[in-house]
């Protein structure tokens, strides 16, 4: 039995057409569960009871259960339990241009970058496209208000998931769903080439940002082992083919890795890499854990990695961090309860 909450309202007109019903009914059903946030088929007092009673028999309306909320400065960050007992985490940001959810598309992580906690338990499964939008709606109830943007970038590897996260990103974007303009939302994806490709070809104005971490193959290699099958040259033509299609900007990912990633001649390698490209560089300071043995880059040699990126006329911010005291930031998630 499908959940209600992972169905676009298109598969849902065609179902009701499908029992001989007018599609309408399914714009009907979208206002009761997103505009008046009613979870039970019950209390849908516009639709006849019939009606109501097929609902049930064909759908189920579930809640993912928050397990625990953990809170910082700026930030909170959620574990769900899942109905078959796997946890994700969600991260809650407060930006100064309003609220952002870092969600999870997937239980664990199969691409396996070196420096990334979330990876470290191997992947059970896909989330399905319901337990990506309950994320969001469960928050919202939590906070009582509503979320601006949505960031994929979470526990899993977004575009390893590509169909529910497709439906997910499309129920979010309708109109009577969440009503999330497609400009804030924000998939992530540390290289997987075809599926890149895939999305160029989908009519929506989502934002793509490619977790590029290194400029050369070969230190990518060894942190990132998706590298190994999509190198950085296939990787800067895809995002060169990507955004002569969709007319977007992409933003690169970086992290910054003490003694790892971050010289000066890493800097220029990437530069070099990244002329003519319409993208901007996303300079992440690196959130230590105490898994892994990887060290933040210093204050300094950030700044003096950002000043020659903009010397060499490449677009380029120093994300602000967040959660970092409750393990909420960038690569910190983890898919099991601790």
């Amino acid at each position: 039995m499908k959940n209600i909450y992972g169905i676009k309202r298109t598969d849902l007109e065609e179902y009701f057409l499908n029992i001989n019903e007018k599609k309408f009914k399914a714009l009907q059903v979208f206002e009761w569960l997103y505009e008046k946030r009613v979870n039970n088929f019950d209390e849908m007092t516009n639709i006849k009871k019939e009606l109501r009673d097929k609902l049930k028999e064909d759908f189920s309306n579930d809640w993912i259960t928050i397990k625990r909320k953990q809170e910082d400065k700026l930030t909170k960050k959620y574990l769900f339990e899942l109905h078959d007992n796997n946890y994700i985490e969600t991260v809650l940001m407060e930006h100064d241009y309003g609220l952002s959810v870092c969600v999870s598309s997937e239980v664990g992580c199969n691409m396996g970058c070196a420096f990334c906690e979330s990876g470290r338990l191997k992947k059970v499964r896909n989330l399905e496209s319901y337990e990506m939008v309950e994320q969001i709606l469960l928050i919202e109830k939590d906070i009582s208000k509503r979320i601006g943007s949505v960031v994929i970038m979470g526990i899993g590897e977004p575009l390893d998931n590509y169909d529910n996260v497709m439906d997910f990103v499309k129920i979010i974007n309708d109109a009577k769903g969440i009503a999330i303009g497609a400009r804030h939302i924000t998939i992530s994806t540390c290289g997987l080439i075809p599926k890149i490709k895939k999305l160029s070809e989908e009519p929506l104005q989502v934002n793509l940002a490619i977790s590029l971490h290194v400029p050369n193959n070969k230190v990518r290699n060894m942190l990132m082992p998706v590298n190994k099958v999509y190198s950085i040259e296939e990787l800067i033509i895809t995002i060169r083919e990507y955004i002569t299609r969709t007319n977007r900007r992409v933003t690169i990912e970086y992290v910054m890795l003490d003694s790892v990633n971050d010289s000066l001649d890493n800097a220029n390698e990437l530069a070099d890499l990244l002329h003519g490209l319409n993208v901007y560089v996303n300079l992440i300071p690196y959130n230590e854990t105490n898994h892994l043995e990887f060290k933040k880059s210093s204050k300094e040699t950030i700044r003096q990695f950002y000043d020659t990126l903009k010397k060499r006329k490449i677009n380029v911010t120093i994300r602000k961090e967040f959660g970092s005291k409750i393990d909420a930031a960038c690569g910190q998630l983890r898919s099991k309860e601790v």
